[in-house]
């Protein structure tokens, strides 16, 4: 690689732009970090800095504000690369407040590409989601899968955003990657860093450590008369830090000439389903903990079943998932009981 090339990192304080950034620095690239701070603090900025060293530059702006956002090519006008994860994520919400996620998700991606674009950015990287397949009629899910009916606004986000994008950069020197990934969880092995959004998570990883660590009383299985092996939805589970090397890679990829159209799609999962229940019992068995959980009914937005067939990412990104659903389990839960250790020194 020349020159450390520089990439700027929206919602880079988050949950999975943290974990990127982290792969990013340790594969030589120089990362800007821009977060509007919905759900996440700047807390992760220092584990970075503590793990790898690095200082990341930051901008506390929402890229609904174009002029504001303008701001960042101002300071940075050699960024090369943009990973694009700013977003509002939860499906339930989605459902009750759709036009926020549309005006939130939207407007932001475009106002990002227009920035792009401006600045002839080379590459960009869309974080997509499984959600695009809708309630697939079978997995597991190929990148030529067709896209049924969104099964939330959210959702239906990812399926706009991913036409914006692509009928945005058709004609333009910038090329494209949109990895539509499967549900990122678990914790960076060193358990200093991981999943910790401000709002109340609604994705089951969390969900499960923090009633195992009894920050609440019981959770829920939402669902149990399902079409799967034990009546519960079934899902892909993929490590973060998996994840986060799928994106550098996917940069690498573009950087080096590799890609031969405007915009390219990559499913990352691990291929494999797992049930709500069986997530269950593989924690329990992983940590010894046993859960208090109650079975309840269907929630509105979730899909029956859906896992995904990684075979081109493979193939053409070299990337394959180093961490199993044991590890995932097991960083989870050192990310919470250090967590849980640091919310407690502060009330001290």
């Amino acid at each position: 690689m020349d020159m450390k090339q520089k990439v700027l990192v929206t919602g880079g304080t988050g949950y999975i732009g943290s974990h990127t950034i982290i792969d990013l620095i340790q594969h030589g690239y120089e990362v800007v970090c821009v977060d509007n701070g919905s759900n996440s603090d700047t807390s992760p900025l220092q584990t970075i800095k503590q793990l790898t060293g690095v200082e990341v530059p930051f901008y506390p702006l929402d890229l609904c504000d174009l002029d504001a956002s303008e701001q960042i090519f101002v300071d940075h006008p050699d960024i090369r690369g943009i990973i694009h994860f700013a977003a509002l994520k939860a499906v339930g919400e989605s459902v009750e407040k759709p036009l926020l996620y549309f005006k939130n998700n939207l407007e932001s991606l475009m106002n990002i590409l227009t920035l792009a674009l401006r600045y002839k950015v080379k590459g960009f990287i869309f974080s997509s989601s499984c959600t695009v397949y809708g309630d697939a009629p079978e997995s597991p899910v190929t990148e030529q899968t067709p896209w049924q009916e969104a099964a939330s606004p959210y959702g239906r986000t990812k399926q706009i955003g991913e036409h914006i994008i692509t009928d945005t950069i058709k004609d333009s020197a910038m090329q494209g990657i949109l990895l539509r990934y499967f549900n990122p969880a678990g914790a960076h092995p060193s358990g200093i860093i991981g999943e910790s959004p401000i709002n109340p998570p609604q994705n089951l990883v969390p969900v499960i450590t923090e009633t195992a660590i009894g920050r609440r009383d019981q959770m829920t299985v939402f669902g149990t008369d399902y079409p799967t092996r034990d009546g519960s939805c079934i899902r892909d589970y993929i490590h973060v830090m998996d994840l986060a090397r799928a994106h550098t890679l996917a940069l690498q990829y573009l950087f080096d000439g590799k890609q031969n159209q405007s915009c390219d799609v990559f499913n990352v999962g691990i291929g494999n389903g797992l049930s709500v229940l069986e997530i269950i019992a593989a924690f329990e068995k992983e940590t010894g903990v046993k859960l208090n959980y109650k079975l309840g009914p269907r929630r509105p937005g979730d899909v029956v079943a859906i896992y995904a067939d990684y075979s081109r990412a493979a193939q053409l990104l070299g990337w394959q998932p180093q961490f199993t659903v044991r590890d995932i389990m097991s960083s989870a839960w050192k990310w919470e009981q250090y967590r849980t250790q640091l919310m407690e020194n502060s009330l001290k």
